[in-house]
């Protein structure tokens, strides 16, 4: 993938590490604040998020991985487990640079394939009805929707969806 100057790309996928649940949580506060007007309520709810999945971290049934583009940090996405059978998406980010690269779907790849190695049955997920590309990305890969419901949340009026796929 060469960059607009033709210097080839280098893209890493790596496990998480120190400092990098910081830059999560500040990249969905601001990606979100700046592309949908959501106010703080959505970054404290993503470092709750984060601060769970760090304390609570079993590395026998779950993962997470941070996407590196020529060395910057660009995306994330994390599997945790919700039950022996279930695990759930978390936390899919790509900043900007790192959209139409297809990196979205390799993320969520990673997470599905973890999820059928680790022997779970069912994959899950929340999200918002108003996000669109990362509904598209769950729908192509077979994640259906199994719910949705209106909520008024981060200073919006929203329609949260669960969506499952079967493993």
């Amino acid at each position: 993938m060469p960059l607009a100057d033709d210097r080839p790309r280098t893209l890493v996928l790596r496990d998480p590490r120190p400092g990098d649940m910081g830059w999560v949580v500040e990249q969905h506060g601001t990606l979100y604040w700046r592309e949908f007007g959501w106010n703080r309520e959505f970054e404290a709810l993503v470092a709750e998020i984060a601060a769970g999945m760090i304390r609570t971290h079993d590395p026998a049934w779950e993962r997470g991985w941070i996407a590196e583009l020529n060395g910057e940090r660009v995306g994330a996405v994390f599997v945790v487990r919700k039950s022996e059978a279930e695990a759930q998406l978390r936390l899919l980010i790509l900043t900007p640079t790192a959209r139409g690269l297809g990196l979205g779907g390799r993320l969520t790849d990673e997470c599905i394939a973890f999820a059928r190695a680790r022997g779970y049955q069912k994959l899950v997920l929340w999200t918002n009805a108003n996000l669109l590309a990362a509904r598209a990305i769950y729908a192509a890969r077979g994640f259906k929707l199994i719910a949705s419901e209106p909520h008024h949340s981060f200073g919006h009026d929203l329609v949260g969806e669960q969506w499952g796929l079967t493993l």
